[in-house]
């Protein structure tokens, strides 16, 4: 199968290509670069692997690419840490829906004269902001108050360009929801701006870099956006990418949506406990200061995952502590060569 993946420079479709080429997939990336500047990776050399340099905005482009594919992953956005809601609240609207028109133009036009069979389209958990049952399952975008953060907003109008373009032109597509990606390759986008947590300044307001950036720079008491009470399912990106891949391979998922989550919940007191132990050790006392969360800091994020077990046969079974046994040594490099 060939598949074109946009934003394929990103964080999760870094783990995505990989992922792809492994199960012997060709693919063709499509990225401009405009989140992080170049960056290299370990597939770039790849026979089965194209990038091209683009704007995902572009639907000239990308309907040229899409005719030559069977499949199309619709991964390019514009998204940072919960700092990004509010800094970029319009860019992070207007931004999207033009990615989003462009890469379904370009969808429709190679499923009615090309080859493509389905798009699949990373939606986020941010969907589900305003959700009030919990464990969340699917459906429930429909039902909750819409999302009250401009970027879930569009993100929910992207699941509507799915529905939409399946109502009038027919087009099959799957429906993702990755939850709190977690991994290698989060690095500092351009467009961050700093923001003081306690004595150290971050740019990324992504809360398990965030932390382990400021306990392997010595802060203590550490710094946490409210009183730690948030629940969140941090999830491995190599598992989201075994989880987006079966999706795309599978004819149950067809017109279908799926979170792709670990099923374990972790508050952000219990991350920082964890991330705490792996680097100062457990004779060290955590401390913590609360500093005021942002508007958009989601109180519960939980999941429901059943679906995609049932129907997928996919499960996120990456632990956060061996997780967090990859990400600590790679952000050390990080900080110590000046990228974040």
């Amino acid at each position: 199968m060939k598949v074109l993946v946009t934003g394929a420079a990103g964080f999760i479709c870094g783990y995505l290509v990989a992922e792809l080429l492994d199960a012997g997939h060709e693919v063709v990336g499509v990225d401009n670069f405009s989140k992080y500047g170049r960056v290299s990776r370990t597939f770039d050399n790849d026979p089965r692997y194209r990038l091209v340099e683009g704007d995902a905005k572009d639907a000239g482009l990308l309907r040229r690419l899409a005719l030559d594919c069977d499949h199309i992953v619709a991964g390019a956005a514009m998204i940072g840490g919960i700092s990004y809601f509010h800094e970029f609240a319009y860019d992070l609207l207007a931004e999207n829906e033009r990615i989003s028109a462009a890469t379904f133009d370009a969808a429709v036009n190679a499923f009615r004269n090309g080859r493509l069979q389905k798009i699949t389209v990373l939606s986020s958990s941010m969907v589900f902001e305003s959700a009030s049952v919990f464990p969340t399952p699917e459906g429930a975008q429909m039902t909750s108050p819409p999302p009250r953060s401009t970027y879930g907003f569009q993100k929910l109008a992207t699941e509507y360009f799915a529905r939409g373009a399946h109502e009038q032109y027919s087009l099959p597509f799957t429906i993702l929801r990755p939850f709190n990606c977690v991994g290698i390759g989060e690095r500092r986008a351009l467009r961050d701006s700093d923001v003081n947590s306690g004595n150290v300044k971050l740019a990324m307001s992504h809360v398990v870099p965030d932390l382990v950036q400021k306990v392997l720079k010595g802060q203590d008491p550490l710094h946490i956006l409210g009183d730690g009470s948030q629940v969140r399912h941090y999830t491995y990106g190599g598992d989201l990418a075994r989880g987006i891949r079966l999706a795309i391979e599978s004819e149950r998922a067809l017109n279908e949506d799926f979170n792709l989550s670990t099923a374990r919940s972790t508050t952000v007191r219990e991350l920082a406990e964890i991330v705490w132990r792996k680097i100062q050790g457990k004779d060290r006392p955590l401390r913590v200061v609360s500093d005021r969360p942002y508007e958009h800091d989601v109180q519960m994020r939980v999941p429901d995952v059943a679906k995609a077990r049932d129907v997928l046969g996919f499960e996120a079974t990456t632990p956060l502590e061996e997780v967090l046994d990859e990400v600590i040594p790679w952000i050390r490099d990080e900080i110590e060569a000046g990228r974040i």
